[in-house]
């Protein structure tokens, strides 16, 4: 019986080398001399970025979004908190990259194939969701029908068999 799985997955070495060019980017940048900022990425979960206000925060975070589109690591993985105040009279922003489906937006993934009346069954493992059909025309409706979804978090679709 064809299969998939659908994962929301982020490649965190291109997460680092965006992170690592930002950081070279902001040691080059003459707005940025003589500030404190700084960028951690400490459990490869959340991103902390640290500089002297808020505009140089915001200004590293475009600088950060544009090195993740370049390298096709997308936006919709990231989750901005808001700019706090820091030690030192610093600001600071924390970004977290999530990595899989958490268990209620897996439920609605399933929810949503199984309301397009295809003729497919949905089930969660852990961090994805398995998709199982008769037609492999079926399943490839199914990635479709969650293209055309533009859900919240980026979707993969991988392990397809026959």
């Amino acid at each position: 019986m064809p299969s998939f799985d659908v994962v929301s997955e982020v490649d965190i070495p291109e997460v680092e080398n965006a992170l690592e060019q930002t950081r070279r980017e902001v040691g080059q940048r003459y707005d940025f001399k003589g500030s404190k900022t700084e960028i951690e990425f400490p459990e490869k979960k959340v991103v902390q970025i640290v500089s002297d206000d808020e505009y140089k925060v915001n200004a590293v975070v475009e600088m950060l979004q544009g090195k993740l589109a370049k390298r096709q690591v997308s936006l919709k993985s990231m989750e901005y908190g808001k700019i706090e105040p820091a030690a030192g009279g610093l600001a600071k922003q924390t970004i977290t990259v999530h990595q899989g489906l958490e268990k209620d937006d897996a439920k609605e993934l399933v929810k949503m194939i199984k309301a397009s009346k295809l003729k497919v069954q949905a089930q969660v493992q852990d961090a994805q969701v398995r998709v199982t059909g008769k037609k492999r025309d079926d399943l490839q409706d199914v990635i479709q029908l969650l293209k055309a979804a533009d859900y919240k978090r980026p979707l993969q679709y991988v392990n397809m068999r026959d």
